[in-house]
């Protein structure tokens, strides 16, 4: 379950299906993602065909990263059964 964002604009995406703060060419990506995540009871469950997902290196606690479009990932901690810290950004 997502338990709390880092991103003011990615909290308002996924309590209210939108916001004018991230590009509408990404809500439904993004929202097919953070509902995989709100589901997920282990990091490995984000191992989906299309989302990229891997361990990032050099985070403690550890963060991990699925793919949106682009240059564009959710990033995320996870600790027992709970993702923290979501966020969305550019980071290639």
């Amino acid at each position: 379950m997502i338990r709390s964002f880092k991103s003011k604009a990615l909290a308002e995406l996924w309590s209210t299906s939108k916001t004018t703060k991230i590009d509408g060419r990404l809500h439904a990506r993004v929202l097919r993602r953070l509902d995989a995540l709100n589901d997920a009871v282990s990091p490995d469950n984000l191992n989906i065909p299309g989302f990229n997902f891997h361990r990032l290196k050099g985070f403690d606690p550890t963060r991990f990263t699925v793919h949106v479009n682009g240059p564009w990932c959710i990033t995320f901690a996870f600790n027992d059964g709970d993702a923290f810290d979501v966020d969305l950004e550019q980071y290639h």
